[in-house]
């Protein structure tokens, strides 16, 4: 094939190896994913972070391509159909998102998960291109035996986070998520099949974790873009109640499927109708919907609707104890009385739940870090600038989050 490159903003020149790389990147279901955006409604906050899942997933493919040669360099043999796949697998990491993240899959799409409808997603790319990606399905899904590939692709220290926070960073500018990437990378090993960090890596990998820690707070759970998800949560279910009682809802035929009826796992399997619909999904399916709706006669979809087309966004609080139960009873009164509707139509106005992260679990894959007499430690012992302990502990926070007067 003629040489093709992609200038990435955040890594240069990003080279596309061969045919078989580049028709992956060319399938609809890749391109599709550049009218997803990476960071949802995070740009409410961060006007700068217009960039899609598309532009990660190439990233993250650019860092595949480096930590394999590194792993090549240090004498590990890795064959050019498992590097092949390996680049596949990253590149398609991604693909079963819908819009905005995870909005969907607490509003309309509740019984699957976006992993498994990337998984049924590759299942029909492979079926189209003739059982060519069987080996990078089995590293997604950590069924293939060198288990250091799925760790590059799925891991505490993934190509996958190496790419997101460094973008992330640079997009929206919140400069403590830059991470070094490239260090970490060259600084990557293997043992008993399991991908290690040199132990001169060490630092690198505190500033990760830290960086990962600080980009939560301030970025990916920062309270209006999540207020502003809580607001579209809401719209999306607003709409469907209203379609399946049988209101007829401009929106997109693909929209529309998911409007019309509870969606299930059997609908997204062998190829069903509520897989083919949901990858016709994107971003501009949602927009279009919105503004059209700012105008329908239902008082709660019209004002929801309005407030996510003119940043008119739920005030959110975010405290230690969970919400008083007569807090919210005030405000449903308010909401109730003010434009004259029932509990649970004023119920749409209001959210209130728990946040949580979950920052560094040694339990889920641990980062070993290996020392020049052939040691290996977790970071959790091996760093003693870190408390990684206070660092991986699980933060549970409450929100409540309101239409503003």
């Amino acid at each position: 094939m003629k040489r093709k490159i992609i200038n990435d903003p955040v890594f240069g020149f990003i080279n596309i190896p061969d045919d078989f790389i580049y028709n992956i990147i060319q399938h609809p279901y890749l391109q599709r994913l550049n009218r997803i955006k990476q960071l949802g409604l995070a740009a409410f906050v961060y006007p700068g972070a217009q960039h899609t899942r598309f532009h990660h997933s190439i990233g993250a493919m650019f860092l595949m391509d480096e930590a394999l040669k590194t792993l090549k360099e240090k004498g590990h043999e890795i064959t050019a159909d498992e590097w092949d796949s390996s680049l596949a697998a990253i590149l398609m990491h991604d693909i079963g998102h819908g819009p905005f993240s995870h909005v969907l899959e607490h509003a309309l799409v509740t019984d699957i998960h976006h992993e498994t409808i990337s998984y049924l997603m590759m299942e029909q790319m492979n079926r189209e291109l003739d059982g060519k990606l069987k080996t990078a399905i089995d590293i997604f899904t950590d069924n293939y035996p060198k288990r250091f590939l799925h760790q590059l692709v799925s891991g505490q220290l993934d190509v996958d986070r190496l790419d997101y926070l460094r973008r992330d960073s640079f997009f929206t500018g919140v400069v403590e998520g830059n991470i070094g990437s490239a260090r970490i990378i060259k600084m990557l090993d293997i043992k008993d099949d399991k991908i290690v960090v040199e132990s001169k890596g060490i630092n690198s990998i505190e500033n990760f974790l830290m960086s990962r820690r600080l980009m939560y707070w301030q970025v990916y759970l920062h309270k209006t873009a999540m207020a502003a998800e809580k607001m579209l949560i809401n719209t999306l279910k607003r709409a469907q109640e209203l379609s399946i009682d049988g209101e007829k809802l401009f929106a997109s035929p693909a929209l529309s499927y998911f409007l019309s009826k509870k969606t299930y796992i059997e609908d997204f399997e062998n190829n069903g109708e509520g897989l083919r619909r949901f990858i016709e999904l994107d971003d501009n399916d949602i927009w279009s919907a919105l503004k059209v709706w700012t105008n329908h006669k239902d008082t709660v979809l019209s004002i929801l609707s309005n407030g996510m087309i003119n940043r008119k966004l739920f005030k959110i609080e975010i405290t230690e104890n969970a919400v008083d139960e007569n807090r919210i009873d005030l405000f449903l009164d308010k909401f109730v009385k003010r434009y004259s509707l029932s509990p649970h139509e004023a119920s749409y106005f209001i959210s209130s739940d728990i946040i949580t992260t979950d920052m560094y679990n040694e339990k889920d894959d641990s980062i070993d870090i290996l020392y020049k007499d052939g040691t290996i430690k977790d970071i959790s012992k091996a760093s003693d600038m870190l408390n990684i302990e206070l660092l991986s502990k699980k933060v549970v926070k409450h929100y409540f989050a309101y239409l503003r007067d």
